[in-house]
């Protein structure tokens, strides 16, 4: 997991122990934990992009599958990506 987000996002990641790491940008922070399944119908989280193509395309690169094209919706254009552990996230950009 760190692999494919460093690759796409370019996070750093410090490890708490055996199933938390946590990751950080300079803007954002967050963490990653391993020890519940993926699982369906949960909240989806949309992290946003100024070049959207350009990230498309690092997923892909990354082994990230995506799972809806680019489309626009009220604000913006995104897409639905799966991440190698089978988590749903998507990438929005502005008009």
């Amino acid at each position: 997991m760190k692999r494919f987000y460093g690759a796409v996002f370019g996070w750093r990641f410090e490890d708490y122990g055996p199933n938390y790491t946590s990751f950080m940008d300079g803007r954002l922070n967050g963490g990653f934990d391993k020890e519940r399944e993926v699982s369906k119908g949960g909240a989806l989280l949309v992290l946003y992009s100024k070049d959207l193509d350009a990230t498309l395309a690092k997923v892909r690169e990354a082994g990230g599958r995506i799972v809806m094209d680019t489309f626009s919706f009220p604000g913006g254009k995104r897409f639905h990506f799966t991440d190698p552990a089978g988590n749903e996230l998507a990438v929005w950009t502005e008009p």
